[in-house]
């Protein structure tokens, strides 16, 4: 184990304790009890499972790919944000950021994405972010949650976060989550 990688680790076990927490979540900002839900799917793992080495920083970075099932009648977009709250930060570490996806779409991954609207991720990118936990700090877990609106956000490529989710305030009408789980020693 190199030098570098040690003191990574040490600093990811001094910060074990520092994270954002599941209640500030986008799902926990913007649900009511009674919200329909989706099943979210991915042909690359299973709900709280292990994410494969390929969606992350120590494999390819690829976007998994996901599926899910109808939403309701008055859909009129999808909105996907992939957000880590395990991350030594004051807000979960966004991802993956996509929103006005069409109505009858029923899967995305990174070549779908490119037809809806993509948004800045925590690294202040466009696109996906994969999974690169800090080394000891503990497993992460990987929220790929799922907004079926009642409108299209009227937002251009390279919105924020708190931009999309001001946008989508009064406007859900299902949810679904996949939740995939990864950790660096």
């Amino acid at each position: 184990m190199s030098i570098g990688h040690q003191v990574a680790k040490a600093a990811g076990k001094a910060l074990s304790s520092v994270h954002a927490g599941n209640g500030k979540l986008a799902a926990a900002r913007l649900l009511d009890e009674g919200t329909p839900r989706l099943t979210v799917t991915s042909p690359s793992f299973q709900d709280q499972q292990t994410l494969p080495a390929r969606f992350t920083a120590d494999g390819e970075g690829e976007a998994p790919e996901l599926h899910w099932t109808a939403p309701p009648d008055t859909t009129r977009s999808f909105v996907l944000l992939c957000e880590d709250p395990d991350a030594p930060k004051t807000e979960p570490f966004v991802h993956w950021l996509v929103y006005d996806l069409a109505p009858d779409a029923r899967s995305l991954d990174a070549r779908t994405a490119q037809q809806a609207h993509q948004g800045k991720n925590s690294t202040m990118a466009v696109g996906f972010t994969p999974a690169a936990p800090p080394p000891g700090h503990g497993l992460h877990h990987y929220h790929f949650q799922l907004f079926a609106l009642d409108v299209r956000p009227p937002l251009d490529d390279g919105a924020g976060r708190g931009a999309v989710l001001d946008a989508m305030k009064g406007h859900v009408v299902a949810f679904g989550e996949l939740v995939g789980t990864y950790q660096r020693q």
